[in-house]
């Protein structure tokens, strides 16, 4: 789609309905999830299983005119030929969802004495949260079980790689710690972050790799550090449960969606809060719902960092423009759960209570040569360095993303 249209939606996904279910029963979509590379697709469909998917679709499922969209100049389908759709069986349901590009293990040997099963090629991994704080860490290409993560004493809501492919795991869960784990170190856990009172429900951690961020049942939201795993700051300013957070690509900008109907914008280096985006119901209403259908589900960063994608509970998908205040785009979605942005652009996924995926057309935009510039900057700068050279305070102004 190109700026201002509205989404439309490109496929749907539906599980099978297999009839030794109570379909009506933890058949939710609570994470979506596209590899970094943009090869894979995997969504949790209910029923303790993960569907992954080579992406991008099989034409069967995309409709004519929009099959050479959906794929990167850097990702073409050269070579996918022997991928094929996958499903893995849990044995429990599963919450999280996190990939990783997995390196040759350094030491072959040590790891074949300990897991003759983790492969000594690189290749890409799966991390799954489960209902019962187990994770389990899948090989992508294979399917095969590689690690099995025993820590957290109840569900793993949420799971992030550190994006440098260092394999460290981060874990968040209702027993309201979060847990950091090295997969270098066959799945070692190294850390256990406490503080939070309630469920954490988000773990995101920043594209430069030194800041991780948490949201649980809370109104605050923590900021901790990724290098000596100590807690940064509290973010106060939402007025009921934080749900979901993300960083900008640049790592800049942090933003966090709330039950308080509100997405907060942050400045993660001073704490500053730097723009807030109300999600109002549509005039006239869609239905008699109160402003508590507003309640925010999930939120994240388009990959070039000129987007935000929201899900709501008043039934919609909104995808703002990073300086409006108000939504650029709409699209109808029942009873939506998470949202992600395919890494290289072009479309959306969104998650169901119904198991269901849907991909949505995003805004394909050419980044200003001052965007660019700003985002190269940005991601080895922080706000303080900025702030600190010598030049104009408007540079420095937009620099720091304080031209709202």
């Amino acid at each position: 789609m190109e700026a201002g249209e509205e989404p439309l939606l490109l496929a749907e996904l539906k599980p099978g309905r297999p009839h030794q279910f109570d379909w009506k029963s933890s058949c939710e979509t609570w994470s979506v999830a596209f590899s970094p590379d943009g090869s894979w697709f995997a969504w949790s469909q209910g029923h303790c299983v993960v569907k992954l998917v080579p992406w991008p679709l099989e034409e069967q499922f995309i409709p004519k005119g929009f099959e050479a969209k959906s794929r990167s100049s850097k990702n073409d389908s050269k070579g996918r030929g022997s991928l094929k759709e996958k499903t893995l069986d849990c044995g429990q349901i599963v919450w999280g969802l996190a990939f990783s590009p997995w390196p040759s293990p350094p030491s072959r040997k040590l790891w074949a004495r300990h897991h003759p099963q983790v492969p000594d090629v690189s290749c890409l991994i799966l991390a799954t949260g489960l209902n019962d704080g187990q994770i389990k860490i899948w090989e992508v290409q294979t399917g095969l079980l590689l690690l099995n993560l025993s820590g957290h004493q109840d569900v793993v809501r949420d799971l992030s790689f550190t994006p440098s492919g260092s394999l460290i795991l981060v874990s968040a869960s209702r027993d309201k710690t979060l847990r950091i784990w090295d997969l270098n170190k066959h799945g070692k856990q190294i850390q256990v972050l406490s503080g939070h009172l309630q469920w954490v429900y988000c773990c995101s951690i920043s594209p430069d790799c030194s800041m991780l961020c948490s949201a649980a049942g809370e109104k605050s939201v923590f900021l901790w550090s990724m290098r000596s795993y100590t807690l940064i700051r509290k973010l106060e300013g939402h007025q009921s449960s934080v749900v979901s957070c993300d960083f900008s690509p640049d790592s800049a900008l942090l933003v966090t969606a709330s039950y308080d109907t509100s997405v907060i914008m942050w400045d993660p280096y001073t704490g500053e809060r730097l723009r807030s985006l109300h999600h109002t119901q549509l005039e006239p209403p869609m239905d008699d719902s109160d402003v508590h259908m507003s309640s925010l589900r999930s939120v994240c960063f388009s990959p070039e960092g000129l987007y935000l994608a929201t899900v709501a509970d008043d039934r919609l998908l909104r995808i703002w423009a990073l300086e409006l205040k108000a939504p650029v785009a709409f699209a109808p979605m029942t009873n939506g759960l998470c949202c992600t942005f395919f890494p290289h652009g072009g479309v959306i996924a969104t998650g169901t209570r119904d198991g269901h995926v849907q991909f949505w057309t995003a805004p394909r935009v050419l980044s200003s040569l001052k965007h660019l510039c700003r985002k190269a900057l940005r991601s080895f700068l922080t706000t303080y360095q900025v702030l600190a050279l010598p030049i104009p305070k408007k540079m420095k102004e937009f620099l720091t993303y304080r031209t709202f």
